[in-house]
């Protein structure tokens, strides 16, 4: 049985390799196939006479070459279908002239994250980066998340080898900098950072970009007159301001800051859900207990920080109502924004 069974099967693979039209391939088929006369069809009918001892063996040997028939053939089949469907006017003509091969263009992110840097620049920020891999000291615990602090919850975080986790904002950069710099403080961090959040307005994935001023003398008034500046700049055209108090753990006092609404100028409209603002980010003034694990006096120095996404940006300037499209890498798409 077992010399049955090959020689089907060399029998078959060269008939296959043969057939190249549908109706040879339903040949095939039916010459292995069949319900009468079928070889493969014969082999299974023809088990039953076979001895006990080997039946087992058998049968497992004529089931091997029956899939590997109907899966050979299978594919044989869709081969031939999509060259059937292929239109022949996709066919390469050599005597044609070359397509010409449209320009690149910066990725729309590309082009918000280079006006934002553009307007940091002119306010006298300095351009910090650090590592997108972070220890959970730089991400929460010098940022005044001890172990166990329930705010840890908000960030849904991806944890890596090592006691190492991918970054879930840009602020360790902020502890970074302090650690190597005294005041006066000005700087600025773009980047990468990651949660495990999506949906049409979160991305695993995302840009983020950090503020930090520290100095003697900096107040509330200074965070305030800086994302004034800051928002009217990037959307260009002057826009109202409104604060509205909220928790973050490494800034105290805290506030989310909101933007009247680019669409409707305050009115209320769908995009601002009626209230005729737009929330952007979070913001305050540098809690005490950074300042102490980077080595600053509390009693001496004062400082703001905030963070606002660059694709929160993006969608509002451009009228992008879907995340993910930025990261589809759909030339359709990305072709609406020249640079």
């Amino acid at each position: 049985m077992r010399d049955r069974v090959q020689e089907t099967r060399d029998t078959f693979d060269k008939d296959l390799a043969g057939a190249r039209t549908p109706a040879s391939l339903r040949d095939v088929r039916v010459r292995f196939l069949g319900r009468r006369g079928g070889l493969v069809t014969e082999l299974l009918k023809d088990l039953r006479g076979e001895p006990p001892a080997t039946r087992s063996a058998s049968g497992k040997a004529v089931n091997d070459l029956k899939t590997h028939v109907e899966s050979a053939l299978r594919a044989a089949e869709a081969s031939v279908r999509l060259r059937a469907d292929q239109p022949p006017e996709t066919a390469v003509d050599l005597t044609l002239p070359g397509r010409i091969q449209r320009p690149g263009l910066p990725h729309p992110i590309t082009q918000i994250r280079d006006r934002i840097e553009s307007i940091f620049l002119e306010m006298g920020y300095r351009l910090e980066s650090g590592p997108e891999v972070e220890s959970d000291y730089y991400n929460f615990e010098a940022l005044n998340l001890p172990p166990n602090h329930p705010a840890r919850d908000m960030q849904d975080t991806f944890y890596v080898r090592g006691g190492l986790l991918l970054r879930t904002h840009t602020s360790p950069v902020q502890i970074r900098t302090m650690e190597k710099q005294r005041p006066p403080v000005k700087m600025v961090a773009i980047g990468k950072v990651f949660r495990r959040d999506s949906d049409v307005t979160h991305s695993p994935v995302f840009h983020q970009v950090e503020g930090l001023v520290v100095d003697e003398g900096i107040t509330f008034a200074h965070l305030k007159g800086t994302l004034e500046h800051f928002v009217s700049r990037v959307f260009g055209r002057r826009l109202r301001l409104r604060l509205r108090p909220s928790y973050f753990p490494f800034v105290e006092p805290g506030a989310e800051y909101d933007i009247s609404c680019i669409f409707c100028g305050g009115d209320g409209c769908r995009p601002c859900k009626g209230t005729g603002f737009i929330e952007m980010g979070g913001a305050g003034m540098v809690h005490p207990a950074v300042f102490e694990k980077v080595g600053y006096d509390p009693e001496r120095y004062t400082g703001f920080a905030f963070g606002l996404g660059i694709e929160r940006i993006a969608m509002l300037r451009l009228g992008i109502d879907d995340i993910r499209l930025f990261y589809e890498n759909d030339q359709r798409f990305l072709a609406q924004f020249p640079a």
